[in-house]
């Protein structure tokens, strides 16, 4: 497998990993953080981070939007329960 291939594959994965997200909005992040050490707004940083090393200009604001496929105070009013 070459490079290219590998990280076609590695972005499917990506968007399998923010589907499954997507679908488990029950799953709060703090849930995630406890048992895995990561949460969505994890992956929005790294998302930040990645388009940094590639010499792209993407906030964190707008890399949460692409993580929780919508505006993070929208995703936060429908789905996050108090703690």
């Amino acid at each position: 497998m070459d490079e290219k291939q590998q990280q076609e594959i590695e972005a499917l994965v990506f968007r399998r990993l923010l589907k499954h997200l997507d679908e488990r909005t029950d799953v709060q992040n703090i849930d995630i953080m406890n048992l895995a050490g990561f949460c969505r707004n994890c992956l929005a940083k790294w998302y930040m981070d990645a388009a940094e090393e590639t010499a792209q200009h993407v906030d964190y604001e707008q890399a949460r939007e692409i993580v929780y496929g919508m505006p993070y105070s929208e995703w936060k009013k429908q789905y996050q329960t108090p703690l």
